[in-house]
């Protein structure tokens, strides 16, 4: 870990731990979760440039 740059690992754990403590607490106080549903249906395809652009 020293030759990676990483001088003191407890304090890595313990940033890790107060990182996901926070995560944690502010997804069990808020009141729901928005997530994007995927969708089987391609893309739109491009469409196509204006006449006389080039």
């Amino acid at each position: 870990m020293l030759e990676g740059g990483i001088i003191d690992p407890t304090k890595v754990t313990r940033v890790a731990l107060e990182n996901a403590a926070s995560v944690s607490g502010m997804l069990l106080t808020t009141e729901c979760v928005i997530t994007e549903i995927k969708s089987a249906e391609p893309a739109m395809p491009m469409g196509g440039g204006m006449p006389g652009m080039m």
